[in-house]
């Protein structure tokens, strides 16, 4: 796909500036009103676009890029304490993904990760329930290194901490704002192994800067959708965001259950 696109005329070439840019505005304006999920909706469009494996980096490069505007527009929410407790770990699970990012398969973890999802709804009772389980804050040490690597390797995992967040105690901004406060500090190391290993490079830069200008805007505009829900409205939404997410996971992902026979 990458040597297809390196064939294209210069107006194409803009065009598909332009898609990148008007995917990660639509993405990020859904991630921000339901609580996160942007990187996962990109998967499947950036996959089309760049190719299969260009979209990690790419996708997890435009994140990085859009980020200090969210950060920006939500600082006052962030919960530090569970920062302090998630990001260590995190990035070791990035650098570390980073470094076997082209050996390892993520199909079989997004598959578990889709059920869990799909599960959630069931959990909060479509969003009547605030909390489903007691989440202890050393917790999130563990979850960052295994959420960080697996993420750094998929390109996304969807909204797969909302529900730790939630059962945190965290609601509507706090939670957005330290998801983003977490995911910004794992992006240092998420681009950072991507480089240094070589998986990022050339006009993949390029795809992601613009990719990240567009999910900015879209931070933007979210937050003014945002401010008008209650969190009652917000905990319904994010919950229906984990079930598509979910079932998005598990489409993609199921023929893996197959036997290699039948796949090819």
């Amino acid at each position: 796909m990458l040597e297809v696109l390196s064939q294209l005329s210069v107006d194409t070439s803009l065009g598909l500036y332009g898609w990148l840019f008007i995917a990660g505005a639509i993405a990020f304006i859904i991630s921000t009103v339901s609580g996160g999920g942007g990187a996962l909706m990109l998967i499947p469009i950036v996959s089309w676009l760049l190719g299969p494996a260009a979209a990690p980096p790419v996708i997890n490069l435009g994140n990085f890029v859009s980020q200090p505007v969210r950060l920006y527009l939500f600082w006052r929410d962030i919960n530090w304490q569970l920062v302090r407790y998630y990001a260590p770990s995190a990035l070791l699970g990035a650098w570390l993904a980073g470094l076997l990012f082209s050996k390892l398969d993520a199909h079989w973890i997004q598959l578990v990760v889709g059920v869990f999802l799909v599960s959630t709804i069931l959990q909060y009772r479509f969003g009547k329930v605030a909390k489903a389980f007691v989440m202890p804050k050393v917790g999130f040490i563990p979850l960052g290194f295994l959420v960080a690597f697996i993420s750094t390797l998929a390109g996304g995992l969807g909204p797969i901490m909302n529900p730790f967040y939630i059962n945190a105690g965290l609601q509507k901004e706090d939670l957005i704002a330290t998801k983003t406060a977490n995911s910004f500090i794992v992006g240092f190391a998420q681009i950072g192994s991507y480089t240094f290993f070589g998986v990022l490079t050339g006009k993949l830069w390029l795809f992601g800067l613009v990719l990240g200008l567009g999910a900015a805007l879209g931070n933007i505009i979210g937050k003014r959708f945002l401010s008008n829900m209650s969190v009652q409205q917000f905990r319904i939404v994010l919950v229906i965001l984990m079930v598509i997410s979910g079932l998005v996971m598990i489409y993609n992902n199921w023929q893996i259950l197959l036997p290699a026979s039948l796949i090819h």
